[in-house]
C-alpha cells in the first residue's frame, strides 16, 4: 500500500473516533453548552489521534480493535470502549455513511481472515 492510501486511512479512522466522541459528549456530557466535547473527551480525542498518527500497523490493520498490539493506557482503553459501545450503534442514525463503510471495511477483514 502506498503513502498516499496509508495517509487516507490514518485521516479516516481519526475522523470516524473524533465523531463517535463528539457524539458520545454531547449525549452524555448535557451540561455542556456552546462547548464542542468537555475536557475529558478532548483528552481522549488527542490521545487517540496521537494513538493513529503514530500507528507502525495501519497499513495492515483495518480498526484498532482488531490490532494484536494494544497501544492505549488501561485507563484510556477503557474510556474508548465506553464511547465505542455508547456510539456504535447510534451512528446509523448520525453518519449512516460512514457507519456503512465501517461495516464493509470490517467484514472484509473477516473474509480475508477465514480460511476455508
Amino acid at each position: 500500500m502506498n503513502e498516499e492510501k496509508i495517509e487516507k486511512k490514518r485521516k479516516n479512522e481519526s475522523r470516524i473516533v473524533v465523531q463517535m466522541i463528539e457524539l458520545y459528549c454531547r449525549k452524555k456530557h448535557t451540561d455542556l453548552y456552546n462547548i464542542m466535547v468537555c475536557d475529558d473527551c478532548k483528552r481522549l480525542m488527542d490521545y487517540a489521534r496521537s494513538r493513529i498518527d503514530n500507528c507502525p500497523f495501519m497499513e495492515n490493520k483495518t480498526f484498532c480493535a482488531n490490532c494484536k498490539i494494544h497501544c492505549y493506557s488501561a485507563e484510556m482503553r477503557k474510556k474508548i470502549r465506553e464511547v465505542m459501545r455508547y456510539s456504535g450503534s447510534r451512528m446509523l442514525l448520525y453518519h449512516p455513511v460512514m457507519c456503512i463503510r465501517h461495516a464493509i471495511t470490517s467484514f472484509k477483514k473477516i473474509e480475508k481472515n477465514v480460511v476455508l
